[in-house]
């Protein structure tokens, strides 16, 4: 079964932006130039092949299409190249990173529901997608991973696959649910951020 047009875009774009977050990160803790490729390719194939494994779409599409690769070891050359540009944007990881979990909560749950799982299997395998390159990524510099920290970071990939899970049931044409779906979980992602968001934790510890 081929992937939609549309999810093959999502993926593409996702891998192109956590590549550059993972990318940003490695530059951050002064890696070499391979040391920069290789967090910004684990970081943004990571998710995707979790969840082709996960429905047996095997081998995994980062696999099989070598565009995979070559966006996310574009984003490497741009950050090595550009990093001084993209370092003058506010807080740009968590920007990326935020952009990234918006398209990968979408694409993952998207897939998800092309081969025919119910809505909330389809919701958690968007979450897993979402959040699993950013916690390899924090993982390889030794950073307790965001979806364990202070940050809304699995709700708001949460609330990404939720809107593709209600437009396909109404009906809704796949392109507006999409864009819905990533607008969706990014802004809630950054809004959580600087609202200083949490969820709950432990009382009286």
């Amino acid at each position: 079964m081929e992937v939609l047009p549309l999810g093959l875009w999502l993926d593409l774009l996702g891998t192109f932006a956590f590549g550059l977050s993972g990318a940003m990160l490695a530059v951050r803790r002064n890696l070499d130039v391979f040391g920069i490729a290789v967090l910004a390719a684990s970081v943004a194939l990571f998710g995707g092949v979790v969840r082709d494994v996960i429905l047996g779409a095997t081998p995994p599409a980062a696999l099989q299409d070598t565009r995979y690769l070559m966006a996310a070891l574009g984003a490497a050359l741009c950050v090595f190249f550009g990093h001084g540009v993209i370092a003058r944007l506010s807080k740009p990881v968590m920007m990326l990173d935020a952009l990234g979990l918006g398209l990968f909560a979408v694409s993952g749950c998207s897939k998800a529901l092309l081969y025919d799982l119910d809505p909330v299997p389809a919701i958690l395998l968007g979450i897993v997608t979402a959040v699993g390159g950013g916690a390899l990524r924090d993982l390889l510099v030794a950073e307790v991973p965001r979806v364990l920290r202070e940050e809304v970071y699995a709700l708001a990939a949460l609330l990404g696959a939720l809107v593709v899970v209600l437009g396909h049931a109404w009906g809704i044409h796949e392109g507006w649910t999409a864009a819905a779906g990533v607008c969706l979980a990014a802004l809630f992602r950054i809004v959580s951020v600087w609202r200083g968001w949490h969820a709950p934790r432990a009382p009286w510890r």
